[in-house]
């Protein structure tokens, strides 16, 4: 999941730079983004014209996560009320001892009985392949209250607007599979600009995998994809 410190706002700095590089032709810039990323890439692309090209990659909704829980299962007023008395209590808390309490990265040890998605991660972050003493993934996790702000952000509302290209890449086992499928149709949905959106989905591919699996991410269909669109 992407950083909660890092937002569209901070694209749109990379993109500022790029726009005024000599060596850069600013009508020519794309942008890839993975995971959280991937949700905060589209939301750049609704918000960026400079942007000519997005590829979003097994993507996660921020705001829907954060304001839904997974799958949608805490969709309701009660769930939310209960988790902002709780983000709300931590900011006191956090604010009384001047630190940030941790949210805890993936759970180690794994439970037998932890939903797939738990030990998708578990399986990249707790293992040599993702695991790295930096990564907050792999150790203490996020602030508590970081993603707060995402529960009043519905980030993808007006992607249905993006004029330019877009692809959105995601395996059909992976357990976030709904938020690329539904995002995709809500950008497509009552759209004038959907001959340059397309949805590619990856048959046994989960989550993760397109974090590191050379043979699974559709590298020839991503570098096709920008050439044909950044000419």
């Amino acid at each position: 999941m992407a950083s909660p410190d890092i937002n569209t706002e901070d694209f749109q700095a990379a993109i500022d730079f790029l726009s005024v590089q000599e060596n850069v032709d600013s009508e020519k810039i794309g942008i890839l983004g993975i995971c959280g990323f991937g949700g905060l890439a589209l939301n750049t692309a609704a918000i960026d014209t400079r942007i000519k090209a997005t590829v979003s990659s097994t993507m996660y909704d921020m705001s829907r996560i954060n304001a839904n829980g997974y799958f949608d299962e805490n969709d309701t007023e009660e769930a939310r009320h209960a988790q902002r008395v709780m983000l709300n209590k931590e900011r006191t808390e956090d604010y009384k001892t001047g630190t940030y309490k941790r949210a805890g990265g993936v759970v180690d040890p794994l439970p037998e009985d932890a939903p797939f998605y738990v030990k998708d991660y578990y399986d990249y972050y707790k293992t040599p392949r993702g695991y790295h003493k930096r990564s907050l993934n792999s150790n203490l996790g996020w602030n508590v209250i970081g993603t707060m702000s995402y529960m009043n952000q519905p980030i993808l509302t007006y992607t249905n607007e993006i004029r330019s290209a877009v692809l959105v890449i995601h395996g059909d086992k992976a357990h976030s599979c709904y938020m690329s499928r539904d995002a995709f149709r809500h950008m497509t949905e009552n759209s004038k600009y959907t001959a340059n959106k397309e949805l590619m989905i990856i048959p046994g591919a989960v989550h993760t995998d397109f974090y590191d699996q050379k043979n699974i991410i559709p590298f020839d269909k991503i570098e096709s994809f920008f050439k044909e669109n950044l000419k």
